[in-house]
């Protein structure tokens, strides 16, 4: 595609010919013969100081906020990564036309409600799109992802994927990041979904008040919004916006949607969800208070999508647990219980461990850890939380990245002494888990928190592989060698 082709529309100037562009590319180190390279500003890193590599590797065309010393086209834009988003529209040929986009966001629960929301529209017969932080879905079809929302260029094309495939809808989650660096500029959503607000990215936004704004951007880009009566950021997001809403809650009676007659168990929730459409009972295969919320907030987008109660409530009766989400791992032979989830937040925790206390005949065992790198000032709040909300806990390490995990794990064990919880040191997460095994008694239930879906242990800037399901199953199986 021209030049000319791809900017049409955009505000720019062009230095140089009007050449033919075989592809977009933003990382010089993946920049092939005839691409144009999108010189944008990271969260660390000016991506002008890579042009001169992009240009020796072919870059046929530089996409730039300033005039550079090379001798290839260059299209010059105030904001690169907004022209981004706009040229690989173009280069996809606008994928999202005729296709409506749901939009969730929010600190937790983004995962499973996107999950959810699938789940009913299929079971009212549509084809679905799905770009989440597990993986990005058409159908049942598998396509690998690195980041929650991806970068402009690869969610176009993944959008074009989507059209080609014939879906009728995508359901996407929002990041914070995404949605401040413009990943999804040019996005429209027919609903935007609300999950709840706390503390997290702070290390990215440096204060809760600009992490708010950035969720509120979705907004300012949606039709409509469901978001959640029980939490306080909710009026916030909306304010100044005239946008329709419809809210749902639990605590409060102050609510278009909620829930009554609430039943969570080991397996499952059940509860009885009263709605302008009237009343209908809902069968959630996954347990948790906090999976009430979520089958709340998918059951609004589906009601403003309009489907019906009846395919909202049988496809969340058919939601498969979400890999890393609460996700209740085989101990075949042993009497004591394993449930691996993502929760790396303070709320995230404390939602996980409560909603376990609710159901825990035993023990609960808590191993955990923070990540490097990121947001420290929430690391001795989430010792406390599971000090508070386990029985014991095996501090160990989560993903160091370049911090020493023993200063990591120091900031933890503020929060868990504070507690007089019981508690042990491990630094090797797998020795943490082997140990949690190894002491677990008849009903405990050892709670592996952090890593949920992931399988690797970033340590050093270096991915280490780490799947928490094969480490489990590798150690029950060296258990059950010793016991014959």
């Amino acid at each position: 595609m021209r030049i000319s082709a791809l900017t049409e529309n955009i505000d720019h100037r062009l230095i140089g010919d009007d050449t033919d562009i075989s592809e977009i590319a933003y990382d010089s180190r993946k920049v092939k013969p005839g691409n144009l390279f999108c010189c944008i500003n990271g969260t660390y890193k000016d991506g002008h100081e890579y042009a001169e590599a992009a240009v020796k590797a072919g870059a046929a065309a530089l996409l730039v906020e300033r005039v550079l010393p090379f001798d290839v086209p260059q299209i010059i834009v105030k904001n690169s990564r907004l022209a981004m988003a706009e040229i690989a529209e173009n280069f996809f040929d606008h994928p999202l036309m005729g296709i409506p986009v749901v939009g969730i966001t929010g600190t937790n629960g983004k995962t499973t409600t996107t999950y959810m929301v699938k789940a009913i529209c299929e079971k009212a017969g549509m084809k679905v799109g799905l770009i989440g932080t597990i993986r990005n879905l058409i159908g049942d079809h598998i396509i690998h992802t690195e980041l929650t929302t991806p970068e402009s260029v690869e969610l176009q094309r993944v959008f074009r994927m989507m059209k080609d495939a014939g879906v009728d809808i995508i359901i996407m989650e929002a990041s914070s990041s995404a949605l401040d660096q413009d990943r999804v500029h040019g996005i429209e959503y027919v609903v935007g979904g609300f999950t709840n607000l706390t503390q997290d990215h702070l290390d990215y936004h440096k204060t809760f008040e600009n992490y708010l704004a950035a969720k509120k951007i979705m907004f300012k880009r949606s039709k409509f919004a469901v978001v959640n009566a029980d939490d306080e950021h909710s009026d916030m997001l909306l304010d100044g916006l005239n946008l329709p809403a419809m809210r749902y809650g639990v605590r409060t009676n102050n609510a278009d949607i909620r829930a009554v007659n609430i039943d969570i168990c080991p397996t499952n929730i059940e509860f009885d969800m009263i709605c302008t459409m009237g009343m209908q009972h809902i069968t959630v295969p996954i347990p948790g208070l906090f999976n009430v919320f979520n089958a709340m907030l998918a059951a609004g987008i589906c009601i403003k999508l309009g489907i019906g109660l009846d395919d909202i409530a049988a496809g969340l009766a058919s939601v498969v647990s979400v890999s890393g989400r609460m996700e209740t791992l085989p101990t075949d032979g042993f009497d004591f219980s394993v449930i691996l989830d993502f929760a790396h937040t303070p709320d995230g925790l404390d939602n996980l461990l409560s909603s376990v206390r609710e159901f825990a005949k035993g023990r609960i065992i808590a191993v955990f850890g923070c990540g490097g790198d990121r947001d420290n000032s929430k690391r001795p709040i989430m010792g406390e939380i599971a000090g508070r909300c386990a029985d014991l806990c095996v501090v160990t390490s989560d993903n160091p990245r370049t911090e020493d995990p023993m200063r990591i794990i120091g900031m933890v064990l503020e929060g868990v002494e504070r507690t007089g919880c019981d508690h042990a040191v491990i630094e090797n997460r797998r020795e943490a888990i082997k140990y949690a095994l190894s002491v677990a008694k008849k009903d405990d239930i050892i709670v592996l928190a952090g890593k949920g879906h992931e399988y690797y242990q970033e340590i050093n800037g270096v991915k280490h592989p780490f799947d928490e399901k094969l480490i489990v199953a590798e150690l029950l199986d060296e258990m059950r060698e010793s016991k014959s």
